[in-house]
């Protein structure tokens, strides 16, 4: 906290700093300071000091047909303070999904960090807790959404009659780049298989069923982080960028030589990205 002084040393006029913020106020300890606004700025003064004492948490909210052991290679990021759910078990849509895996936090400076259908979800974090979250970073996530019920039965159809081989190599393994190694798609598609059909269905309702939060993202006051992979196409580098201009604090981040699952493909970059945040937080 910076302020003025008066000529007997009690502070006149101080600036303290809020959500990246200064907010500029009376200080109690000026003598003619009125009760009410020493009670704000006392009030002010209480959240600022909570804030700066509690240290960020990480919520990792995985893509279909994956789960939370996609982050491997971000699980050493913060330890102690790394979450990675399995969103399946909590329903077949993004908002339960979201208010489950706000269950699992404590703190109130979440780096909320969502790939596909999980950055669906990590926006739905933020609509329902917006004063807990410190960042959003969306990888391969698109927040205006258009419903497509044929694609969405067409899924599940083949989910139900065909399997979830048939399913991946339909929808899912097309999401890699071209560079992406044999080994990072074959352990992509052995931990999409270790699903059940069942769970996959209900993220693949949760996806289709997602709201479009494309008016709240241009709203949201917090940093959003867009990452897309440079060969991804969905939603791809031009849509992500447009995405990260609408945004107060929008940044873009496009990751060469990548399709669709960044975390897998390219997990170096992406690690450099994050830390950065965490070190900014």
């Amino acid at each position: 906290m910076m302020g003025l002084r008066g000529t007997d040393g009690a502070v006149l006029c101080g600036a303290l700093e809020m959500g990246g913020h200064r907010r500029r106020c009376w200080i109690a300890t000026w003598p003619a300071c009125p009760p009410a606004k020493r009670a704000t700025v006392l009030q002010i003064a209480k959240e600022t000091a909570m804030a700066t004492q509690q240290k960020p948490e990480l919520l990792f909210l995985h893509a279909l047909p994956l789960d939370g052991s996609m982050w491997a290679g971000q699980k050493d990021l913060l330890p102690g303070a790394t979450h990675m759910p399995n969103l399946y078990p909590f329903g077949d849509s993004v908002q339960a999904w979201a208010a489950a895996a706000l269950s699992l936090v404590t703190g109130n400076r979440l780096i909320v960090v969502g790939c596909s259908v999980g950055g669906s979800c990590a926006i739905e974090v933020a609509v329902a807790a917006p004063e807990r979250i410190a960042a959003l970073v969306l990888i391969g996530t698109k927040a205006a959404h258009r419903p497509d019920p044929a694609l969405h039965a067409s899924a599940l159809g083949i989910i139900r009659d065909q399997g979830l081989d048939h399913a991946w190599a339909r929808f899912w393994s097309p999401l890699f780049s071209r560079a992406a190694s044999s080994a990072v798609i074959g352990d992509a598609r052995r931990a999409a298989l270790r699903q059940s059909p069942r769970d996959v269905a209900r993220g693949v309702t949760a996806f289709h069923s997602r709201p479009s939060r494309d008016q709240f993202l241009a709203a949201f006051p917090r940093p959003v982080i867009i990452v897309t992979g440079a060969e991804d196409r969905m939603p791809g580098p031009e849509a992500s960028a447009a995405q990260a201009r609408s945004t107060p604090q929008g940044r873009l981040h496009i990751v060469q030589d990548c399709g669709h699952y960044v975390p897998l493909e390219r997990p170096g970059p992406l690690n450099l990205i994050l830390r950065d945040l965490i070190a900014a937080r």
